[in-house]
């Protein structure tokens, strides 16, 4: 299969693993994909592929554009549900390690993160985009995608590392200082 329909199937695997990813929930992550590519296919007039670019590329390429799809449909269901619900079924996303126990607690600690620093994490480290490709896909500024990617950094580590994570807030203090 040649085109947009193979490119489309091609990249499937990837969509769903971005899905999981997101949701946690296997589930909800197939109903996304099947959500995403059926708006693709109705709205690939609106895709251009720029010259001189390929499918899959980085750039302007078919995959930025399915995310982008893909995370808007993603928004429009949560905030149709306002209601965010984790679940206890893995992805299946390979783990770094073939501790089950590190995969379990890596899930864990994903799910914990609040959704736009769960989506920025997962576009420029699951999905190697750049950051200036995530700002496009996720449509927010280049300097909100750094700061979430920093605090949904910290954050991971705080909670892989089972120090509690605390808020400014909630430590009584209500400035903090920076060096």
């Amino acid at each position: 299969m040649e085109g947009f329909d193979g490119q489309l199937v091609a990249l499937a695997p990837r969509l769903r693993r971005h899905a999981r990813g997101l949701t946690a929930d296997a589930a909800l992550a197939d109903d996304l994909v099947q959500d995403t590519l059926e708006r693709a296919l109705r709205y690939r007039w609106r895709f251009r592929l720029r010259p001189g670019a390929w499918w899959g590329d980085g750039g302007d390429g078919l995959l930025p554009w399915l995310l982008t799809l893909m995370h808007r449909l993603r928004l429009n269901t949560l905030r149709r549900k306002e209601l965010v619900v984790a679940t206890e079924i893995l992805p299946e996303v390979s783990a770094p390690a073939e501790d089950p126990g590190l995969r379990r607690d890596l899930v864990q600690a994903l799910a914990q993160l609040p959704e736009p620093q769960r989506a920025v994490l997962l576009l420029v480290s699951l999905e190697q985009l750049t950051y200036a490709e995530a700002a496009r896909v996720l449509d927010i500024p280049l300097g909100t995608v750094m700061s979430r990617l920093a605090r949904a950094r910290e954050q991971m580590r705080r909670l892989l590392d089972g120090t509690s994570v605390s808020t400014p807030a909630a430590s009584g203090n209500s400035l903090q200082r920076v060096k």
